[in-house]
């Protein structure tokens, strides 16, 4: 493969900043753009180790004093040969090493290409390319601790042991088949159906792990509800610690759904700040009220504000019916600052009640409290989650094969019969880890990545 070079930090100032080189004769090129302090020339360097010297441009002129290190394949990131260029973090410095680099023979890397290399060069399996990325997106510890754990090969691993027991049965089936003379032990409908049902129920479990592998990556969709003037926006605001919302005292003036992340309890939501829910004859406003009603209906998690200074309202109880079609819900009486007159009797079973001031900040450490009990953390080991629609895609597909080839089996159809549905259970499975996965999906997954990575 040619050599590749990019830039692996942020575009902006930082302290350092890095450059990255991979592939065959990557280390001749870096001769070119860097001088040891020592003398010497950088491809003579020991591995693994940082070396101090000066970073050169296209023209020869030094142009930062940094630290450089080489990694020999194939024991590299991309299993072929890289070096890194760790540099003051200006992009000045940055772009200038990039332009040395490629005027030396090396080009600019894509989208996720060195990974895409470390997974052709079979350093890591898809599931553990993948967790790179997420690694990189997540947004709370538990995302963040799944996807390491993923990048360690923990998906794989719980994966692997079905795709070896139906590789067994394929085995052993070709086997008596293309060698009828050896003493083979054939297969029994027993041993199968013992097979099929194991791993149907590895795959069951897997695959119930993909609603809170969405949340991990995507978050909660949470609708926020509530008549005009309760606090809505205010609340949303004060969630994600800055003015995202238009607040102002006039009725109606959120007229569309606003959409934000924030973190509480250690889940992510994603909050959706919705149009007051009444009768209105505003054309414009009853747009966004049809749309409040959608976004609770689509939601995991519903926030219906009240306001504790008043009492309840036909608007307040018609947001509440709406609120009702969340499975998940939670009152808030917000304005606990002021004097209260809301009796939320009429409201019981419809979810803890709390008291809240969205303009003052207050109350909100008792709803992180509440969001975790509703979305704790689950049964599932972390790693062992499927975080995006290919994953639960190819599960489904090789669990759907699996179901068929034991009702097969068990409507008395001949092992050989069976074997068909077990060969697609594993090319399913096999897209998974990349086995048997298509050029183009591959190229497909790896625009996700960032150039650099």
């Amino acid at each position: 493969m040619d050599v590749i070079a990019a830039i692996s930090t942020a575009n902006a100032l930082s302290a350092i900043g890095i450059v990255r080189v991979s592939g065959e004769g990557c280390f001749n090129i870096c001769n070119k753009v860097f001088q040891p302090a020592k003398g010497g020339l950088f491809s003579a360097a020991q591995p693994r180790e940082m070396v101090l010297g000066q970073l050169l441009d296209r023209e020869g002129r030094a142009i930062d004093s940094c630290l450089a290190v080489r990694f020999p394949g194939p024991g590299s990131y991309t299993g072929e040969d890289c070096a890194e260029f760790h540099c003051h973090g200006s992009p000045v410095v940055l772009h200038e090493a990039l332009t040395a680099l490629f005027a030396a023979g090396a080009r600019q890397a894509g989208r996720g290409e060195f990974t895409k290399r470390a997974f052709l060069n079979d350093r890591m399996d898809l599931t553990q390319a993948e967790a790179v990325i997420d690694l990189i997106e997540s947004e709370t510890v538990q995302a963040a601790h799944n996807a390491v754990e993923q990048l360690g090969g923990a998906l794989r691993r719980r994966i692997e042991p079905v795709y070896d027991i139906l590789l067994n049965i394929a085995s052993q089936f070709y086997a008596v088949v293309d060698y009828p003379d050896e003493d083979i032990e054939d297969l029994t409908r027993e041993d199968i159906l013992q097979t099929l049902t194991q791993a149907e129920t590895t795959l069951q479990t897997l695959l119930a792990t993909a609603g809170r592998g969405q949340i991990l990556r995507q978050g909660v969709p949470t609708a926020i509800l509530g008549r005009p003037n309760v606090g809505k926006s205010s609340l949303l605001n004060a969630l994600v610690g800055y003015d995202r919302a238009i607040v102002t005292d006039v009725a109606g003036t959120t007229r569309d759904t606003v959409e934000e992340k924030a973190n509480l309890g250690g889940v992510l939501l994603r909050l959706i700040d919705t149009a007051g829910i009444r009768d209105t004859g505003d054309a414009v406003e009853r747009l966004g009220v049809e749309r409040s009603r959608r976004a609770a209906e689509e939601a995991e998690l519903a926030l219906l504000v009240l306001d504790g200074s008043r009492p309840l309202t036909e608007e307040d109880r018609a947001a509440a019916e709406a609120a009702r079609l969340a499975p998940r819900r939670i009152v808030l009486r917000n304005k606990s600052d002021l004097l209260q007159a809301l009796d939320t009797a009429e409201l019981e079973g419809l979810g803890p009640v709390l008291s809240v001031s969205a303009v003052e900040g207050t109350g909100l450490d008792a709803l992180e409290d509440s969001v975790a009990a509703l979305f704790p953390d689950g049964d599932a080991p972390s790693g062992e989650i499927l975080t995006n629609v290919r994953q639960t895609e190819a599960v489904s597909r090789a669990l759907e094969a699996i179901r068929g080839a034991r009702a097969a089996l068990e409507t008395g159809l001949t092992p050989d019969a069976v074997l068909s549905d077990a060969e697609r259970a594993m090319n399913a499975l096999g897209e998974v880890t990349g086995q048997t996965l298509r050029e183009d999906l591959t190229a497909r997954i790896f625009e996700r990545f960032c150039v650099g990575k």
